[in-house]
């Protein structure tokens, strides 16, 4: 047996993978599939209850103080996180642009004054599972590379683990 063909007879990991791909000089796309249906990954993106379990990288450091969200058009969130480093609490808000459930929420991230980008989630299930594509549109594209400098774009493929481990047990319940 080749080594290759043993390769290609080994188990293939079980988690799903995150891709992120810088689309154009102002959009970021975030792509990954979850083993959930589509209504289940929506709720978990619209509840706070759900939102505020897997929405903070672990590894960050940051604890979540409060977490507002009424997902509807025109409805607003509110985010608002502590770190220890961090000498005030930072916030993160905005207001609802579409909210259509099980297939697509649009938000404004008005924190970043000028600069906040617009977000678009879709949900798009497929046979049990769900592909989800999030959307950042910057307002120009310094906006986009100051983000990525800072490495607030960076902690997507950590989150999106813990939101896939949050669905499991989810999952497993209904």
């Amino acid at each position: 047996m080749s080594m290759d063909a043993k390769k290609e007879g080994e188990p293939t990991s079980m988690k799903n993978q995150t891709s992120v791909e810088r689309k154009s000089e102002r959009e970021l796309i975030v792509t990954r599939t979850f083993k959930a249906p589509a209504s289940l990954v929506f709720d978990a993106w619209s509840q706070p209850e759900l939102f505020k379990r897997w929405w903070i990288p672990k590894s960050s450091g940051l604890t979540l103080l409060s977490c507002e969200m009424d997902a509807r058009v025109g409805g607003r969130y509110r985010l608002v996180f502590s770190h220890p480093a961090a000498p005030s609490v930072m916030e993160f808000f905005g207001r609802y642009l579409e909210v259509t459930p099980h297939a697509r929420l649009v938000w404004t991230n008005e924190e970043g004054g000028e600069n906040g980008q617009v977000t678009t989630v879709a949900f798009e299930e497929r046979g049990g599972k769900t592909l989800l594509a999030m959307y950042d549109l910057y307002p120009s594209k310094e906006a986009l590379d100051d983000a990525i400098n800072s490495g607030s774009t960076g902690a997507t493929d950590e989150t999106f683990e813990q939101l896939d481990d949050l669905l499991v047990t989810l999952n497993t319940r209904r």
